[in-house]
């Protein structure tokens, strides 16, 4: 496995810094089922190569060691990806640190693509091109995010999680703060696709995922979140992102007993 050094000229995600830790252990990984579909819709069973963009810590790339022949992760995320080469010793999985809609590989070279959790941070018409470039005919992109939040046991979790991310995207608006990277409408993922013309068919299915979780891991996957990580690093106080009262709900309602969660991803689909 390898890990390029970072290239200034890239833009290193430096908002990102700081909350690698909590992604990679509190982000659920892809459901199986997403690579049984992948697959059958790439018609192989064991792809020359699939290529995962904006792969963050790896979790959406790790899942395909054993499922094809080999694997690249593509992120402008530094510690993202050093987060990412702990995941896996696979000699089949390699980590290239880069933008997504300037890969560098070769023409028609992988079966499969995908962005989990990442297309809503790439613009569409550059990353479609280069998508449709790097993918063979008849080669398979896939889109897949996971609602937020997932399904626990306990209803006032869940609203205190929906509560805070509308405080702290409340505040984005009436602070002007950014993370310095414009984001695109998941709910539009399909049409954007649709409409690029890169794609001879494309469709979105959902699927369901089950991972255990508590409190704990509650807490950590809100603060995954990129918004509230970049507003931290600027300086803001948990108090003024609601994230004290947050967490006290949280740890009162959900408790340290680990039970099922239930993340229902939606999964958009196109071949070219």
């Amino acid at each position: 496995m390898t890990t390029q050094r970072p290239d200034p000229t890239l833009g290193n995600s430096e908002w990102l810094v700081g909350f690698a830790d909590y992604f990679d252990a509190c982000r659920p990984s892809p459901p199986p089922v997403i690579l049984d579909i992948l697959t059958q819709l790439a018609q192989t069973t064991y792809p020359h190569l699939v290529v995962d963009l904006g792969c963050g810590t790896g979790l959406s790339v790790n899942i395909w060691a054993d499922r094809a022949k080999n694997v690249i992760g593509i992120d402008n995320g530094y510690e993202m990806l050093q987060r990412a080469k702990l995941r896996t010793g696979s000699k089949n999985v390699s980590y290239v640190y880069g933008l997504a809609t300037q890969t560098g590989l070769a023409d028609s070279c992988a079966d499969i693509v995908t962005c989990s959790q990442s297309l809503h941070w790439m613009n569409p018409a550059e990353i479609f091109r280069e998508v449709c470039r790097i993918l063979h005919p008849n080669g398979v992109f896939a889109a897949y995010d996971f609602d937020w939040p997932p399904t626990t046991d306990n209803w006032e979790a869940e609203t205190a999680l929906n509560s805070l991310m509308a405080r702290v995207f409340t505040l984005e608006k009436e602070r002007r703060y950014s993370t310095g990277f414009k984001r695109w409408d998941k709910t539009q993922h399909l049409d954007r696709m649709r409409d690029s013309g890169y794609f001879r068919y494309t469709k979105e299915i959902l699927v369901h995922h089950v991972e255990i979780g508590n409190a704990e891991r509650l807490i950590g996957l809100a603060l995954s979140h990129s918004f509230i990580a970049a507003f931290l690093r600027k300086g803001l106080n948990k108090a003024e992102l609601g994230l004290d009262n947050f967490e006290s709900t949280i740890k009162r309602t959900l408790g340290s007993e680990p039970k099922p969660w239930y993340f229902s991803y939606r999964l958009r689909l196109g071949i070219v």
